[in-house]
């Protein structure tokens, strides 16, 4: 009854609508440049090992007290990715180390291979070989896990851990320049502990039949991983820390979701082959209700619906490692937990959606979009949570946040190649593009393909989403930027960086009661939903009233925004919260002026976040790029009511509307010109030629 009342409701919304028109060379390689997109062809596979291939090298296995692999004593040499690839001038590369080379002892401050990569790596070519039956990625993933066991700690205390760095001649570096947390690296659980746990995880079933002898060793392996985490951080399984006012799990794998959802990968793939390993099925639960734990925020209140990955932190969010919707949805799916995917449609369908109309994979929101650099990381961890999550509306998303690949990014550009293999190492925010192709990013591109050729509507797509046209969502305005009053004053921190947050722009006005702060922007094209980042103080500290103006002098109250009631501090680095706080109504169109009025007690002001009611991301394709034509776009309904826009299209245009859980409630076929597109509360809608 719900759902065919909203579908009435869509057909007839009649809300406000808007119109939207290096260091030392090692090793070369004959690599063309990336940034050519190749011979393409929706209907060939994109997935391209070569420069991945290239970037992998020998490494020995020295007799070490506490580091063994498989069949050790007969082959004491395995293999491993180069962490870093400069390009030359002349478009081939050069493999790198991280750190600085010592030319007497050919060692890096960190070393030439890491336990992250190794184990990422592991994960591509067992992908590529179980989808595509490649015999060559098959060797290469068993000769990458024996160098993976062999950086992990079989024995003493430190059993199940593992060292991060690795010198070319074999030589472990746990302590390296800069170190490492944990210090020394196998000390602790970590990063690398979790990706081990999801190499071997997926490792595991594709080894079972084809090398049972190989199978048992990592199955051993990964048990001795699981004893680690057994003994480390799940021994706090069921226990709360208090961050800021909020209660946070204190069990998750170095503090992070995206640690522990990269583990979580892994187990789900390995209980889905051995449901009966009660070990494994355990910590598959326990993890996964770790990074359940850890949504926050809902369709109006910041951070949408997100997953934060930070344990310690209320404030940031980032797009490199958020995984967590893949693997909410994998567990769930393992463990027939529909709450669990719930979750993860909730994170992809409404956060996610807004993070693509927003520009795409930004490496850090810190609550504001403080880094926008964008890398292969960011753009495939949404590329692999909205296909796992699944159903039509998720995989249309997936495609557009694939587009990232072939030219719909901050630069313009298709940043992979797929006559090569190579990638780019990232996008800074003003589109410059970093031209090296190190093993992360070579390996989350090629991890971003196998996904495409497994799904190839979804790759057909992703191929002809080649530009951007329009990016309108949330945006943001610097406190410190306004008109003072009173004894308002801006202060500039010696750092940005708060210990679990960012001021936005470096700085933020420190506002006594009677005080104000005036912010004058462009007038708004559209009703916006205006979101103050105040450092909420721990205990009570008065009001701020917010109002704004328009061009036609009306002064308008969106409501108040507390200045403390934060709570407590707990395990957090800071006793204030430095987050974005929801007004109770919107700001009109035509808004130029946003003013804050202290009333009570004290408040810092860091910025304000603009995020139109209704966001528009528009794409290009080929020739209709050049022309500025608009073929596809996506809009994200940021209310919980229905609510419509419009858009010019150029031809007959196909508007499918879905819901905030991403499932497809109809579908309008419009024909060119001014029409009016319907979206749901929370949702999204995607139009594209028919």
């Amino acid at each position: 009854m719900v759902h065919r009342t909203l579908l009435a409701a869509l057909v007839a919304a009649t809300t406000a609508a808007t119109t939207l028109v290096a260091a030392p060379a090692q090793a070369t390689t004959s690599t063309t440049a990336a940034g050519t997109s190749g011979a393409s062809s929706a209907s060939r596979p994109v997935t391209n090992l070569d420069h991945l291939d290239f970037l992998l090298d020998d490494v020995p296995l020295p007799e070490v007290p506490g580091h063994s692999t498989y069949q050790q004593a007969s082959d004491p040499t395995a293999t491993a990715p180069w962490v870093y690839a400069d390009r030359n001038a002349d478009g081939t590369y050069r493999r790198v180390g991280g750190g600085t080379l010592d030319p007497a002892t050919g060692h890096w401050g960190q070393g030439a291979f890491d336990a992250d990569d190794i184990s990422r790596a592991a994960v591509v070519y067992v992908r590529d070989w179980q989808q595509n039956g490649t015999a060559s990625s098959r060797e290469h993933a068993r000769e990458l896990l024996r160098s993976l066991t062999y950086l992990q700690t079989d024995s003493g205390p430190d059993a199940g851990n593992v060292v991060l760095w690795q010198q070319t001649d074999g030589t472990l570096n746990t302590s390296p320049t800069p170190p490492d947390s944990p210090d020394p690296s196998d000390s602790a659980d970590s990063f690398w502990v979790g990706r081990t746990v999801w190499a071997l995880g997926e490792a595991y079933p594709a080894f079972r039949h084809a090398d049972p002898g190989f199978a048992r060793f990592l199955q051993g392996r990964l048990r001795l991983s699981l004893d680690a985490l057994e003994r480390q951080s799940l021994a706090s399984y069921g226990r709360y820390d208090t961050v800021n006012g909020s209660r946070v799990p204190s069990w998750l794998i170095a503090d992070s979701t995206s640690a522990t959802a990269e583990a979580v990968l892994g187990l789900s793939a390995y209980v889905r082959a051995v449901p009966g390993d009660r070990q494994a099925r355990t910590v598959l639960e326990r993890e996964t209700t770790g990074i359940a734990a850890m949504q926050r925020g809902d369709t109006t209140t910041w951070p949408f619906g997100a997953v934060l990955p930070s344990a310690t932190s209320q404030s940031t969010w980032n797009a490199w490692g958020g995984m967590a919707p893949a693997a909410l949805a994998s567990a769930g799916s393992v463990l027939h937990r529909g709450d669990w995917q719930r979750d993860a449609r909730r994170e992809t369908a409404q956060f996610a959606a807004e993070v693509l109309a927003s520009g795409g994979p930004d490496n850090g929101w810190t609550p504001t979009p403080f880094d926008r650099t964008q890398i292969a990381y960011g753009a495939d961890s949404l590329v692999q949570s909205f296909l796992a999550v699944g159903g039509a509306g998720q995989d249309r998303l997936a495609a557009i946040a694939a587009g990232w690949y072939f030219g719909a990014n901050p630069a313009g550009v298709p940043v992979y190649d797929r006559t090569t293999g190579a990638c780019v190492d990232g996008i800074a925010a003003d589109g410059t593009v970093n031209r090296g192709c190190g093993a992360e990013s070579s390996i989350h591109t090629a991890l971003s393909m196998l996904a495409l050729d497994a799904h190839p509507a979804v790759r057909t797509s992703a191929e002809t989403t080649t530009s951007r046209t329009d990016v309108d969502g949330i945006t943001t305005v610097e406190a410190e930027g306004g008109a003072l009053t009173g004894d308002a004053a801006v202060v500039r921190p010696d750092a940005a960086w708060t210990g679990s947050a960012n001021w936005s722009g470096s700085a933020y006005v420190h506002a006594p009661a009677g005080s104000s702060v005036t912010i004058t922007i462009p007038a708004l094209r559209q009703d916006t939903l205006l979101y103050p980042v105040v450092s909420e103080a721990s205990g009570p500290a008065g009001r701020t009233d917010w109002t704004v103006r328009g061009a036609d002098g009306r002064t308008r109250s969106l409501g108040s925004t507390p200045n403390g009631g934060a709570g407590a501090q707990g395990t957090a680095p800071t006793p204030s919260f430095l987050h974005p706080l929801t007004l109770a109504r919107t700001a009109p169109a035509g808004t130029t002026t946003i003013t804050a009025t202290v009333r009570g007690g004290t408040a810092d002001l860091d910025a304000v976040l603009l995020r139109p009611v209704v966001s528009h991301l528009g794409l290009g394709s080929g020739a209709d790029s050049a022309a500025g034509a608009s073929p596809s776009d996506l809009f994200v309904n940021g209310t919980t009511s229905v609510r419509s826009t419009t858009a010019t299209f150029a031809q007959r245009t196909t508007v499918s509307v879905y819901d905030r859980t991403g499932r497809l409630m109809r579908t309008v076929h419009v024909g060119s010109g001014v029409q009016r597109v319907p979206l749901a509360p929370g949702g999204s809608t995607v139009a594209a030629p028919r």
